[in-house]
């Protein structure tokens, strides 16, 4: 049902636009998803509110993380070395702290980012925090295991494509935002690149495991390769192929760590 609705869609979109592309979009469409957050500072050169924003998001982070070390420890948990913690919290940091720079020489915060950061702060929390995404990763591992628990898995499965449709939907209107043009044609082949960014940022093929930010870290990879092969002038036949050995080596690697914890456990 799955590849059929994608042929099915597909089809659709042709017959809704006649094969033709529609352009320009509206400004006020354009607003939503393709501006830029301007500086209430009024700078030029340099958008301070931008680079504001990244620091406080790197001490709201810095605080977040010995918030929830602390809680582990008055529980009793296990917690990994407080220098370890100062490293990564560090390191990612500087991460943020320089990309938001960048942003800052640039133009600032751009709109798309501010949804990008909603939408990961959004489910984030639904795969964390609640009953809903628990089930989502029951469904994963074991669907027998968990109907025979009580969950009703048919539900789940609505509310997961469900959530897939929403998620669509917004990536689509932020495509057409970014070409400032509807086509028919546009977005094919992005769901091997979504496919690819999974995997990349450690879900199982087995299913069960992940996070939203394991995600978006293998999204950032995948789109730094397909800029870096357009920037060089890759062909665009020999970029299907890098891409595809990129998925084969993160599916096989899943698949060896898998059953190497499979024999360690046995």
């Amino acid at each position: 049902m799955t590849l059929a609705g994608m042929l099915m869609f597909r089809g659709l979109s042709n017959v809704v636009l006649q094969g033709m592309t529609l352009s320009p979009i509206p400004d006020q469409f354009l607003n939503l998803f393709n501006t830029y957050v301007p500086d209430i500072f009024g700078m030029q050169g340099f958008n301070l509110t931008c680079f504001l924003v990244g620091i406080i998001a790197c001490l709201v982070f810095v605080a977040l993380e010995l918030l929830n070390r602390r809680k582990k420890i008055q529980k009793g948990y296990r917690v990994d070395p407080i220098g370890g913690l100062a490293i990564k919290m560090a390191f990612i940091s500087f991460v943020v702290l320089f990309f938001m720079y960048k942003l800052a020489r640039y133009k600032g915060i751009p709109n798309a980012l501010i949804w990008v950061t909603a939408i990961i702060g959004i489910y984030s929390y639904i795969s964390s925090k609640t009953t809903t995404g628990r089930y989502f990763y029951a469904v994963g591992g074991n669907e027998k295991a968990t109907r025979l628990s009580g969950i009703d898995t048919n539900k789940v499965y609505f509310l997961a494509y469900l959530n897939m449709g929403l998620l669509a939907a917004v990536a689509g209107m932020v495509t057409v935002a970014r070409l400032n043009s509807a086509n028919p044609t546009a977005g094919n082949s992005y769901e091997m690149d979504a496919i690819g960014a999974c995997f990349i940022g450690g879900a199982s093929a087995y299913g069960g495991t992940g996070t939203v930010p394991g995600v978006i870290v293998g999204a950032t990879l995948m789109g730094v390769l397909n800029l870096g092969m357009s920037i060089m002038g890759v062909d665009q036949n020999l970029q299907k192929v890098v891409k595809g050995a990129v998925l084969m080596a993160a599916v096989i690697f899943d698949v060896v760590s898998k059953r190497k914890s499979f024999i360690v456990k046995q």
